[in-house]
């Protein structure tokens, strides 16, 4: 089984505002709210493609009932860990005349050791050997900032294989616990080791520096470049794809999503990466946070280029 946490959840209310200008009166087009946070996302995207998963979240709050109610109609169960804060809600600004995409989220309030401890507990009951642990996105203010390493250690106890998706801090201390996999982006790997990191060279050397750290398999997003997977002694690398962009809220979620789903179906690691480069580059056609289309993630998957090698 797949678990999914996310530890800030929120409401994706995706704005569309033609010519969006700083400092002046702007008019939305068009409204829609999702439900957001990125291991919820993680969890949609892993329903879209036929799989299953259990997404843990802390919600509460009116908008965390409502958030709720946005994920009555999905297959995934929801377990939901109630706190006193109220669950936020992000806005997402699409220019569609300027194809610009801005995210305003609000950090989120504490929710409160209860609710951690709690959390933490049931999932230690419910992991096993086998199962996959996604940790992914920001935590709520005050939460310490320790969390992904301690559920990551906890997880690798239980024997499931964790998935770590974070930035900053929450990146840092995750690493510490060595988990299975970990998928930066070109922006966090470059923060991570304090220099550019431009040419594939020295990205595939940031790769390898992180497969000594005790991690199986590094992915890289590069966004409309591609990605990189780097695993054992060599790296395989995808071009991008030419799609039509609508939004790029999502695109490294489905890429984890796809990825941990592949591993679960018990595919081999190239295809598993090939499915990850078709579900975020499907992701970005999608308005809001809304998970890609299987037909179109299956139609995607047979254009996507690789190229690698050994060292």
């Amino acid at each position: 089984m797949i678990y999914t946490v996310t530890l800030n959840p929120a409401i994706d209310k995706t704005v569309e505002i033609p010519s969006f200008t700083v400092d002046a009166v702007n008019r939305i087009t068009r409204i829609q709210e999702d439900p957001g946070g990125k291991g919820i996302n993680v969890s949609k995207v892993i329903e879209s493609l036929g799989g299953d998963s259990v997404a843990y979240a802390l919600l509460g709050g009116d908008a965390g009932e409502k958030l709720l109610k946005l994920l009555s109609g999905s297959r995934f169960p929801v377990k939901s860990i109630r706190t006193d804060r109220a669950t936020r809600t992000n806005m997402k600004v699409v220019d569609p005349v300027l194809h610009t995409n801005t995210d305003i989220n609000e950090p989120g309030g504490y929710p409160g050791d209860q609710a951690i401890a709690e959390l933490t507990q049931d999932l230690e009951e419910r992991l096993k050997e086998g199962d996959i642990l996604v940790l992914s996105g920001s935590v709520p203010a005050g939460v310490n900032k320790e969390i992904y390493r301690e559920l990551a250690r906890m997880g690798k106890e239980r024997g499931a294989r964790v998935f770590l998706d974070a930035d900053g801090p929450l990146f840092c201390e995750g690493l510490k616990a060595a988990p299975y996999l970990v998928k930066p982006n070109q922006y966090e790997l470059a923060q991570y080791f304090g220099r550019p990191l431009e040419t594939e060279e020295e990205l595939l050397e940031a790769g390898r520096e992180l497969l000594k750290k005790g991690i199986s398999v590094v992915l890289i997003s590069l966004g409309g470049d591609g990605a990189i997977m780097c695993r054992g002694g060599g790296y395989i690398r995808a071009e991008s794809l030419s799609v039509p962009v609508a939004s790029t809220v999502g695109a490294g979620d489905s890429m984890v999503a796809a990825f941990a789903y592949g591993m679960d179906q018990g595919m081999d690691f190239e295809s598993a990466f090939r499915l990850s480069v078709a579900a975020g580059s499907a992701a970005v056609t999608c308005s809001g946070s809304q998970a890609p289309a299987l037909e179109l993630v299956r139609e995607l998957y047979g254009q996507v280029k690789l190229r690698g090698g050994n060292e």
